[in-house]
């Protein structure tokens, strides 16, 4: 079964039993402070997780386009990608883990071909000290459904110690099978959503080669234990409480939240033990053989798949339509990190003609234009900035590498650290980003002295962070009234920017904390004094108005028709949160959005623009505050 027939399979199965399909969102987050890309298909949907209406109703389905910035080390290892698409369904107070661990056991046995002897999975062991029991209730199920597969399935704890035994669902804590985008529930801040999931295993066999070589070949094998045997194709996390200061609370309604990995479904449905050996990949693997003069992926797996991956994911994130340029700061960074990192691994592959990457993105492009109509859409932005990043580091990438060759050469002997002035040399002079350069030093057997790169950093006034976990400070889609205030205050924003500089102007991205905001805008030039004046006073007019702000679903056609602000990427047809600040001939702004928002303006206090200047190329940013006297 090709990856396009499971896709399309899942949306078709959930649809017939209630479910609206939903496009996918944008890769870039939406007032969300906790991290750059989305990486989950509950991200944007966290509002209704939370209690919000969702305009489609209580049931969706969709395949979400996914990227993780920490997986770029892990690619290599047949299961890891940064970018993936996660098919998902959600149930917003509706129906919970009867139906859910049901349908989905049905959608991979019936639909996809899946052998249930394979399939293992586990449970929430139960956390005492915040008052959640064992999931006995999702055990009770799967024995049912295991049963009626004709398969026994034995539950056991303690599976890290003892292996899996004769077992077939298995508990764990925690680490494993509690589910936040933050992590345990330790980890949690106050006002997060989660709950205990259930995984589910797919057993790749015991033949395969690699786990006689696994780190964890002498260790009990379980299917949480990495060596490669067991490959995870889906998780149902059943979002039922909150972290309050005092502890955790039920959630007013009970949610389904399913991920699963299109790439590793369609793995483990073709049969094979790589995702890269999938259809989802094959034109890639054979342009880059092709370009490499005839080398093959299976001699060189680690060069082709970082190459695949990482122009994949590259072309995604500039082809999202609010498209992400490469550069030194925020989501730039990663995509300079993933273009500059292809080629590194293209010349070890022997690719040396200048525009190689661009060929790639062609590929890339073409397989997906069908399911992502943007990418065609923005295909000349994609394929031109592909090919300058790529100019830009060929330049000086024989230098560095000579040049680092150099570095290593003399303090391999001794001190075997290479300093944090070599290191930013590197970054400043040669374009090496420091994950490079620390990839670099680990091949040799060397190390980096990364805080010393840092003070250099902030020494030069240059990048003061790199895009690691934990780069801005704030809740997680925070819903606090500060974040609330601010976000209806970037609604008011966009508009006065429309009215002042023209109707060219859109968002081309936000990040809002309780304490700030920050919004990106297609405009080219810097605003001038007189212009930063006139839409700081216009927001300001507007506030002391007192209008009310209101909300109407509606479709997307008729929200373009009444004039609605938004980035168009949902489908026709698809009902949509309209919000509008103002009423009847006082209407000052209509935003696709989907909330929450102040029901009045009056208490937003005085908007206060703090800094504007450019973000990447034909896009501004503003950062702006809220003061309160």
């Amino acid at each position: 079964m090709t990856s396009k027939e499971i896709r399309q399979k899942y949306l078709n199965f959930f649809k017939e039993r209630g479910h609206a399909v939903v496009p996918s969102a944008s890769l870039i987050p939406e007032n969300d402070s906790s991290s750059l890309f989305i990486s989950s298909g509950m991200q944007p949907l966290v509002p209704y997780l939370a209690g919000e209406n969702h305009p489609e109703g209580k049931r969706l389905v969709n395949s979400q386009k996914c990227f993780r910035s920490g997986d770029i080390e892990e690619v290599g290892d047949n299961r890891h990608n940064t970018f993936f698409e996660m098919l998902g369904n959600w149930s917003f107070g509706d129906y919970f883990k009867k139906e859910q661990l049901r349908w989905l056991f049905e959608f991979l046995v019936k639909e996809v071909g899946l052998d249930p002897k394979r399939i293992y999975v586990t449970v929430y062991s139960g956390n005492k000290k915040i008052g959640v029991e064992k999931d006995s209730e999702s055990v009770e199920i799967w024995q049912e459904l295991f049963k009626e597969a004709g398969v026994e399935a034995k539950d056991y704890d303690n599976a890290e110690e003892k292996g899996i035994r004769d077992g077939r669902i298995f508990y764990y804590g925690d680490e494993k099978n509690w589910w936040s985008r933050s992590g345990k529930p330790a980890d949690m801040p106050v006002g997060e959503i989660g709950g205990p999931d259930s995984e589910i295993f797919y057993d790749l066999g015991t033949d395969l080669k690699k786990h006689e070589n696994s780190k964890w070949k002498d260790k009990p094998c379980h299917v949480n234990c990495d060596c490669g045997r067991f490959i995870e194709i889906g998780n149902s996390v059943f979002i039922q409480y909150k972290k309050t200061k005092d502890g955790f609370e039920q959630l007013k309604q009970k949610n389904v939240d399913f991920g699963g990995g299109l790439e590793r479904v369609t793995m483990v449905s073709q049969n094979e033990d790589n995702v890269f050996e999938t259809d989802l990949f094959e034109n890639i693997l054979n342009k880059i053989e092709e370009l490499s003069g005839g080398k093959k992926y299976r001699e060189h797996t680690r060069a082709f798949e970082v190459i695949a991956d990482h122009l994949k994911g590259a072309c995604f994130l500039m082809g999202d339509d609010k498209g992400i340029t490469p550069s030194n700061v925020d989501q730039g960074y990663i995509v300079r990190r993933l273009i500059r990192r292809a080629v590194r691994f293209g010349r070890e592959l022997g690719i040396n003609n200048i525009g190689w990457t661009k060929d790639v993105a062609e590929i890339v492009i073409n397989d997906y234009k069908e399911i992502y109509a943007e990418l065609e859409k923005n295909k000349k932005f994609i394929l031109s900035e592909t090919e300058k990043e790529e100019k830009k580091f060929q330049k000086t990438l024989k230098k560095g590498l000579k040049e680092f060759t150099a570095i290593a050469k003399i303090i391999q002997v001794k001190v075997k650290i290479i300093s944090g002035e070599d290191v930013f040399k590197l970054y400043q002079s040669y374009g090496f980003p420091i994950e490079m350069t620390e990839e670099l030093a680990t091949e040799k057997g060397l190390r980096v002295d990364s805080a010393g790169f840092k003070k250099e950093l902030e020494k030069h006034q240059e990048l003061s962070r790199t895009a690691s976990a934990g780069k801005f400070k704030g809740g997680l889609a925070d819903s606090s009234e500060k974040t609330t205030r601010l976000h209806t205050a970037a609604h008011l924003l966009l508009e006065a920017l429309r009215r002042v500089l023209g109707e060219h102007v859109y968002q081309r991205g936000s990040n809002i904390t309780a304490e700030r905001l920050r919004f990106d805008f297609n405009h080219d030039g810097k605003l001038s004094d007189q212009e930063k004046q006139k839409v700081e006073d216009m927001v300001n007019e507007q506030i002391s108005k007192k209008l009310d702000v209101t909300t109407q679903e509606m479709n997307l056609e008729e929200a373009k028709k009444q004039g609605a602000t938004g980035i168009f990427t949902s489908k026709y047809g698809e009902k949509v949160k309209v919000y509008i600040i103002g009423k009847d001939e006082h209407i000052f702004s209509r935003e696709i959005c989907g909330g929450p928002h102040v029901e009045n303006i009056s208490n937003l206090g005085k908007f206060k623009i703090k800094k504007e200047k450019s973000s990447s190329a034909g896009v501004r940013r503003i950062k702006a505050v809220l003061e309160f006297s």
